[in-house]
């Protein structure tokens, strides 16, 4: 099986992101981008030192913690029959999740420790007055990402991503969004996350079961990133992501250029699965046409001949062209 090729980058010792850098269609590592941050000094010290400059933000609400025994070796996954995940959900404060990580650094085998996506701004409020990046957008959400060694499976994400390292050493491995069908991916409605992932162990990927991931393999990306550094990710770009060592922590921004009003596309996904998916085949296939007209390859000649006054969703959205039709798609739901 071939090996990820090594992913574009780009040195930004000012710590400012290049324009360009937002329209590019493939990943791109930012090495260096945020080596000035003050957390990115502090939190690679130690994680004494770290826990000392983290909890000087933190204001006593509960993080979301995940936990896992040394058997799932860092995986965030699945329990063997899918009906449930391999770790356990609960709820600790910053100063207990980091004695933690103190504690699990010292044994030969880490027990599995995450905090997922949690917002910035809202758990270390002030942190981004030190420690911060120059985006497109004014409204990206920042959220952390802290842990020790874990693996979380690769999955896509709608908005674009900046992701920033301020402690440890982590592999990204990404992977094109034709990719999907290469991919395996798990369930959508039950994920450990919230986002539906990929079944291979990028890690030890298992070819008897999944062939055809070596396909995938030959169109990935990958690079391995330490504090300071980052990398974008464009939307729907599948991306594995193995934090190495025993303290981790990343800060990330999501951001999407589309309208507030905008709809979830993946909202849009469950419902064709409820409304489309299992029609005969001829009738899908129609539908299908319906669409492409409708949606994918949609323009001003699907509106253009009907008067103003009554082009209703099919003209352009706004503000509140967009609430009128999330209301109405309420009440269709809702019958």
């Amino acid at each position: 099986m071939s090996e990820p090729s090594p992913m574009k980058t780009l040195e930004c010792a000012n710590g400012a992101i290049p324009e360009q850098v937002f329209d590019a269609a493939e990943p791109v590592c930012l090495q260096g981008l945020v080596r000035d941050w003050p957390a990115v000094r502090q939190c690679s010290k130690s994680i004494a030192d770290a826990a000392g400059y983290l909890s000087s933000f933190w204001r006593e609400d509960p993080l979301t913690v995940y936990a896992g025994d040394s058997s799932i070796n860092g995986r965030i996954f699945y329990n063997s029959d899918f009906t449930g995940f391999n770790f356990i959900s609960g709820k600790a404060t910053l100063p207990q999740v980091l004695d933690k990580l103190a504690e699990s650094g010292r044994e030969d085998r880490l027990t599995t420790l995450y905090v997922g996506s949690t917002p910035v701004d809202k758990w270390l409020p002030g942190f981004r007055a030190q420690n911060d990046v120059k985006l497109p957008t004014d409204d990206a959400l920042a959220s952390f990402w802290l842990g020790n060694q874990t693996r979380v499976s690769a999955h896509y994400d709608f908005p674009d991503n900046v992701a920033c390292v301020v402690a440890g050493e982590r592999r990204f491995t990404l992977f094109p969004p034709e990719q999907i069908d290469n991919l395996y991916v798990g369930p959508v409605d039950r994920t450990p996350s919230g986002q539906a992932i990929s079944l291979v162990d990028v890690s030890e990927p298992d070819l008897d079961r999944f062939p055809k991931y070596a396909e995938a393999v030959k169109h990935a990306k990958s690079a391995v990133l330490g504090p300071g550094d980052a990398i974008f990710i464009p939307s729907m770009w599948w991306h594995h992501v193995e934090s190495r060592d025993p303290f981790n922590l990343l800060i990330n921004y999501w951001w999407c250029t589309s309208p507030d009003f905008m709809g979830s596309p993946g909202t849009a996904l469950m419902h064709a699965i409820l409304a489309l998916r299992d029609l005969p085949p001829r009738q899908r296939r129609i539908w299908q046409g319906v669409f492409d007209h409708y949606v994918f390859d949609a323009d001003a000649s699907v509106y253009e001949h009907i008067p103003e006054a009554g082009r209703g969703c099919l003209a352009p959205l706004d503000a509140t062209k967009a609430k009128q039709l999330h209301a109405d798609l309420l009440n269709r739901l809702n019958r």
